[in-house]
């Protein structure tokens, strides 16, 4: 079997405030290919970006405790100095900001920009970084960008400002891409086609790609792989597929029926999770979802309150859910059906 690219193991993601310990991920393990797309997903607060921003080391040590071991082709990310994350960021790992016009500093040209980025890892000139981003620009779908180049940031559309972005985190051609909700301020037209770019450049440059979301419906045009987060903590884990043709855990399922579906019948309500996610600061006991979770009642001796259920993996499949899978296939038949009004 071939080593993983990018091999998470037992993150934890512990941030000090004056209330106490925010246990922002609490032991999150996963694997990544070159040229695989691992899609995360999960309501705001769920760890998702916090997990990304250690992968980064853009986590401030002073504050933040980060524990376990991230390794990118076999270099411990956890261990490495300032400087050495530096060399990497930008170079062999770059991001994708959800904001490209907070993320863009107005006071410069996006030439400038992308080619500074390109010169402070390769040495090149100023005018090989200008060709460079006017390359980039054209990659990614920018027109005329031989003029276009010497714009500023608010002369950007918002696909245009995103495209820039990309642009930039493509430029020094790195092996993993980590792409923080790219497409959420954007409508569903410019959505597609800025996933349809990453579809493209994935397999021009074979990168790695980590794709965070809280959409399921992104997630199914861009992923290769699933992992659903909640509370800090990942409670399923598969293929594209299985999490969204036979999701494991309720959480899941709850995100599934909060989505409209373009094939089903016009009257069908959308089912909301109901409650809030948790406090960070202070989480549930046993299951983080038992508080708003309907089958608390269907498993025995009250383990979802008391016992934190196990993420059990075999072949990349698993769900941490007391629910046996007899339960699951009939639980989720059930809230599947469609219930019309």
């Amino acid at each position: 079997m071939n080593t993983p690219f990018l091999s998470v193991r037992d993150l934890r993601v512990h941030f000090s405030t004056e209330d106490g310990v925010v246990k922002a991920v609490d032991g999150l393990s996963f694997d990544l290919a070159e040229g695989r797309t691992l899609g995360i997903v999960g309501e705001s607060g769920s760890g998702k970006s916090v997990t990304n921003l250690a992968i980064l080391g853009l986590h401030d040590r002073d504050h933040t405790a980060v524990d376990g071991e991230i390794l990118l082709d076999g270099k411990d990310l956890l261990t490495a100095t300032e400087r050495q994350l530096e060399r990497l960021r930008g170079s062999t790992m770059s991001m994708i900001f959800q904001d490209a016009l907070a993320s863009l500093s107005p006071f410069h040209t996006i030439g400038k920009q992308i080619g500074e980025t390109y010169r402070k890892h390769t040495g090149a000139s100023r005018p090989a970084a200008r060709s460079r981003a006017v390359e980039m620009l054209r990659r990614v779908g920018i027109p005329q960008p031989d003029l276009r180049v010497d714009d500023y940031p608010h002369q950007f559309s918002g696909g245009m400002r995103q495209r820039a972005m990309i642009a930039m985190a493509l430029v020094c051609d790195p092996r993993l891409l980590i792409a923080d909700e790219p497409t959420t301020a954007l409508d569903v037209t410019v959505q597609a086609q800025i996933m349809d770019l990453l579809k493209d450049l994935q397999q021009e440059f074979g990168t790695a790609i980590v794709f965070i979301t809280h959409d399921l419906g992104v997630i199914s045009h861009v992923a290769d792989e699933v992992l659903v987060m909640y509370g800090g903590r990942c409670v399923e884990r598969g293929t594209r597929s299985e999490v969204l043709r036979t999701p494991q855990h309720p959480y899941t399922w709850g995100l599934l029926g909060s989505m409209p579906s373009l094939d089903g019948p016009v009257d069908v309500p959308l089912s909301p999770i109901p409650g809030l996610p948790p406090s960070l600061l202070n989480p549930p006991s046993g299951c983080r979802f038992h508080p708003r979770c309907a089958f608390v009642a269907k498993v025995p001796a009250g383990l979802c309150v008391t016992d934190s259920p196990e993420l059990r993996v075999t072949a990349g499949r698993g769900a941490a859910c007391h629910l046996t899978a007899g339960q699951r296939r009939e639980f989720f038949t059930d809230y599947a059906t469609p219930q019309p009004n």
